[in-house]
């Protein structure tokens, strides 16, 4: 039996691209709230910025493997809720 990948890549891709980088804005504000020294840590903002290309690409490269476009559309939505949820945990807004 062999099972194919849905050829579907226009979601997937609008998935990595846009829900990715979503998503990888909000690992960057947990990495800038709970990484050494907290968030008024000096000569942190670089290694913040720059690791939003390390949370995206790897997003980006894998969202390819699931197995239809809805499904990488709500995974990473529900990826998406969770880490801002964090986020918004970690600034006391909620």
């Amino acid at each position: 039996m062999h099972n194919k990948i849905a050829p579907d890549w226009w979601s997937k891709t609008f998935a990595g691209a846009v829900l990715g980088f979503s998503l990888a804005f909000a690992l960057a504000g947990l990495l800038a709230w709970y990484g050494p020294g907290g968030i008024a840590a000096p000569n942190k903002t670089q290694a913040v910025m720059w690791s939003i290309a390390v949370f995206w690409m790897p997003v980006f490269a894998f969202v390819y493997l699931f197995r239809t476009g809805l499904r990488a559309v709500l995974w990473l939505s529900a990826a998406n809720v969770a880490a801002y949820a964090a986020l918004f945990h970690a600034r006391g807004l909620i």
